[in-house]
């Protein structure tokens, strides 16, 4: 007979026990050793539903199918005495297998034994946690309700005990986040975000928001210039959590359309989010604050800002120490920076674009290698004869040959070509080849 395995949090105390015992002491809702007795009050509960809409870290092994891996609803066993899910162990058969999957023991009889008592220990356990989840899911939602109410009429401290309390129920339980869209708990939590409103308030409000599914009427109420230009203050001033929340929450609005460039065509936040960039204390701000650069770098205007705040030079000089999402985010800010005049000047007077920009080729990532191409294109069209020879120096020809002969894309190719090219211009023949030799690029 099959064993029923302990498991955490179902109740047991550690020991092995076999199904008929289940049953007969009333294990998972068991009665009197009769017929298992199941968690659902009144109506039988689908067993596939439950399965479907339960997210559990563990289920008793003895429930699961060895074929799929997957819990069983309708459990037959052979004539070996191992249990499977009906469906998966016809098709096996119906394929012409005559021995059983999990022993590979021949079968000397192919019929299928409906596994009733495992089905009914399956169904009153999955029964069970069915009902606790319903019940806590009613209760999470009774408290957001109640907390969104308190929310319309809190004063002072009171909102920053009632947010701090909503952001933790929303924080641990998933039904929360809809519970408190479904109450027009977002409308509430927006409407706290006034020039007036303090970092407190305005701290925990944007933590819960940031984790909700916020519709186009949502983002459209918070893109209002008072509420963005409170984000930007607390994204300068506040917690590392609230200024990844900040950089978040307005990343999310910049993808909407209709958004407006000027809302983030501001110093205050350009500066905000190259403090995070270069924050070696705490690295968990620098991946949203790339992110948030990379979005709104795509707006002229915004560029010529990132500019006249000195970014280039920071961005180039952190490029050594991100890894490999961060890099293609700083990069790809770096290549937008590069399409415009005052850009590309800014990357040519920094000391370290070309030797950093070089040190990336065919190390990270195609995306990575392509972005620095592009950026060494840049530049040394602007300044041909101080910028490719310094790049050459470093091995920049040796590498781009490299690239040609590699299975990339082949845009890519052909602006290595045009690079190496370029870089040819000033030397002789038999000089620029010397230069095309791996060995500086090995070293």
């Amino acid at each position: 007979m099959p064993m029923f395995q302990p498991f955490k949090g179902g109740g047991f105390d550690g020991h092995v026990i076999d199904l008929h015992t289940a049953v007969k002491d009333g294990v998972l809702g068991g009665g009197d050793g009769g017929e298992v007795k199941t968690a659902a009050v009144e109506n039988e509960l689908d067993l596939k539903t439950m399965i479907t809409n339960l997210e559990l870290p563990e289920t008793p092994s003895v429930f699961i199918c060895p074929i799929s891996l997957e819990p069983m609803q309708d459990p037959v066993t052979l004539c070996t005495g191992q249990t499977y899910e009906r469906s998966n162990i016809l098709k096996w058969l119906s394929l012409g297998h005559r021995t059983c999957p999990t022993t590979m023991q021949e079968l000397w009889d192919d019929a299928v034994t409906p596994n009733k008592t495992l089905h009914q220990l399956i169904h009153a356990w999955f029964s069970q946690k069915y009902v606790m989840m319903k019940k806590r899911s009613e209760d999470v939602q009774g408290r957001v309700i109640e907390i969104v109410g308190a929310l319309r009429k809190a004063k002072g401290k009171e909102k920053v005990h009632a947010l701090s309390e909503l952001k933790g129920v929303v924080m641990a339980h998933e039904i929360a986040k809809k519970s408190v869209v479904d109450e027009g708990g977002v409308f509430v939590i927006s409407s706290l975000l006034t020039p007036f409103t303090s970092h407190a308030v305005g701290s925990e409000a944007v933590a819960i928001l940031v984790n909700l599914e916020l519709d186009a009427v949502s983002k459209a109420g918070l893109m209002q210039p008072a509420r963005v230009s409170l984000m930007v203050d607390m994204l300068n001033d506040g917690s590392i959590e609230t200024k990844i929340n900040c950089a978040r929450l307005i990343g999310r609005l910049v993808e909407e359309r209709g958004f407006r460039a000027e809302l983030v065509s501001s110093h205050s936040l350009l500066v905000g989010l190259m403090r995070l960039v270069k924050d070696r204390r705490r690295r968990s701000g620098v991946s949203p604050a790339l992110a948030l650069l990379k979005s709104i770098s795509v707006h002229k205007q915004v560029r010529s800002l990132m500019v006249s705040v000195e970014a280039v030079p920071q961005l180039v000089d952190v490029l050594p120490c991100l890894g490999p999402d961060c890099l293609e985010s700083a990069l790809y800010v770096l290549d937008s920076l590069s399409s415009d005049n005052e850009g590309v000047t800014a990357l040519k007077d920094s000391v370290n674009t070309i030797p950093n920009t070089v040190r990336l080729l065919m190390r990270v990532s195609e995306t990575c290698t392509a972005y620095s191409v592009s950026i060494l294109w840049s530049v040394c069209r602007l300044a041909s004869r101080e910028c490719s020879s310094l790049a050459v120096e470093l091995g920049l020809a040796a590498k781009l040959l490299l690239v040609i002969q590699s299975g990339c894309d082949p845009a890519l190719k052909q602006r290595s070509a045009e690079l190496l090219k370029l870089c040819s211009l000033h030397y002789s023949d038999t000089m620029f080849i010397s230069k095309c030799k791996l060995a500086p690029t090995i070293q």
